[in-house]
């Protein structure tokens, strides 16, 4: 049965289920063939798309609404490559789309073919209700996000940036689901994000042969620099949008003003359960041993062992901040390189908060909005080269059980049908409003 353009506008979760049916993991990626699903679609709607790619069978889908000329355009951007799910159990198949209690199940339902979903259903039901926009709506859907956006956003905005001429602000992942803390709700929308800093650890030491005991090698010092990196935090460092976020939140819990106190941050980190692990990511830089390489034959003690690092560091921070605080307990005799950094967008336009905050304050009275720090990365840093401010407004009403944070890239990650509702309406609110 095809999906008619109404279907998609008016029945999200129809739509959704299509897009979670085309296997898009990354790698290899394999959007193309979900790509002109959407594009015929959009055709069937008398939208005109243009598709750009780097490589073949991995394109980027633009389309355009075209507005009344009175406000900057808006953007709505989102991905539609997917990470693994392999190696992991799942109770319904991650690639069948099924509904099962009250949920639409799937790899990707909430990043981002959730959020796709959402933006492609409003602006479909914008051009169905003829909505006059004070500026144009532009829609881009995106490729290999999730390994970077070589081919996707980094593209587009190296090698077409005439694709965004104009704009200022654009929606985007991840924000717009709901934080609880005890009855408190509140909905987090990203302004900010932290940046790329992975780095690569080498640890000398004497080698040998494997039949002597050699004390405090490579192996041994390696392990010390693990345990030193599991049990030890980086020094904190508060950000302007974390203390605006905490300081809404302290409102109702006021024990929560304590993480602002430097010298009392990480023990409230200790002792708040769930929540404190987002906190955590976002009141420090951070680093996860990810890659171990070391040893070529058992029989043979290794001299020299490499330890690679998953760093992200705090709006503000450097490369050098990072290594300095990691120096403090391993010590000055590991060498420490960088393996990649990006910069991250910078200081946050909140021109649109306040209009987005009321959306999501109008749709679930006696919640609150806090603006976010994202602990990842997004395509958002692409689109900053460009002046543009994104938004992480992904609207979902989520019930307390789903963490959102838990659920992505996880086994069984599903949305509720009535947060992709929520979301789809949300998401068409700010497309009526936008500019007036």
């Amino acid at each position: 049965m095809s999906l008619t353009v109404s279907d998609a506008s008016e029945r999200p979760v129809e739509l959704l289920r299509r897009l979670l049916r085309f296997d898009t993991t990354n790698p290899p990626g394999n959007e193309e063939e979900c790509i002109l699903f959407v594009q015929s679609l959009l055709a069937q709607a008398g939208i005109d798309t243009t598709l750009q790619a780097k490589v073949p069978g991995r394109p980027n889908l633009i389309a355009r609404l075209p507005g009344e000329g009175h406000a900057p355009p808006l953007l709505l951007y989102g991905h539609v490559d997917v990470v693994t799910a392999a190696h992991q159990s799942w109770t319904h198949p991650p690639f069948e789309a099924r509904i099962a209690d009250g949920y639409v199940w799937g790899r990707g339902a909430l990043d981002m073919k959730g959020g796709v979903t959402m933006m492609l259903s409003a602006f479909l039901r914008a051009r169905e209700r003829n909505l006059h926009s004070p500026g144009d709506v532009v829609l881009v859907l995106l490729s290999d996000e999730e390994a970077g956006g070589e081919n996707g956003a980094r593209f587009l905005v190296e090698k077409h940036p005439e694709n965004f001429r104009g704009v200022r602000h654009a929606i985007g992942e991840f924000g717009g689901f709901p934080l609880y803390d005890r009855e408190n709700k509140y909905y987090a929308i990203q302004v900010a994000e932290k940046e790329v800093c992975w780095l690569k650890a080498t640890i000398r030491g004497r080698g040998g042969h494997g039949s002597l005991p050699v004390r405090g090698g490579a192996m041994a010092r390696l392990a010390h620099l693990l345990r030193q990196l599991d049990e030890n935090r980086l020094a904190v460092r508060i950000t302007p949008t974390v203390r605006d976020m905490i300081r809404v939140m302290a409102e109702a819990s006021p024990p929560l003003a304590q993480l602002l106190e430097p010298a009392s941050t990480d023990a409230v980190l200790d002792n708040i359960g769930a929540a404190g692990a987002l906190f955590d990511a976002m009141l420090h830089n951070t680093v996860n041993a990810t890659v171990v390489r070391g040893g070529v034959k058992t029989n043979v003690i290794p001299s020299e062992v490499f330890l690679e690092l998953d760093g992200r560091i705090v709006p503000g921070s450097s490369y050098e901040e990072l290594v300095g605080e990691l120096r403090e307990f391993a010590g000055n005799d590991v060498e420490f390189e960088p393996l990649q950094q990006e910069p991250g967008p910078g200081e946050p336009d909140l021109e649109l908060f306040p209009m987005l905050a009321d959306i999501l304050r109008e749709a679930d009275p006696g919640a609150r909005t806090v603006p976010m720090l994202l602990p990842a990365t997004t395509d958002a840093r692409h689109l900053a080269r460009l002046g543009i401010q994104t938004y992480g407004f992904m609207p979902m009403n989520l019930p307390p059980e789903v963490d959102f944070s838990q659920a992505i890239h996880g086994a069984d990650e599903r949305i509720p049908i009535t947060a992709l509702d929520f979301g789809t309406d949300a998401i068409y609110k700010v497309l009526e409003r936008y500019g007036r």
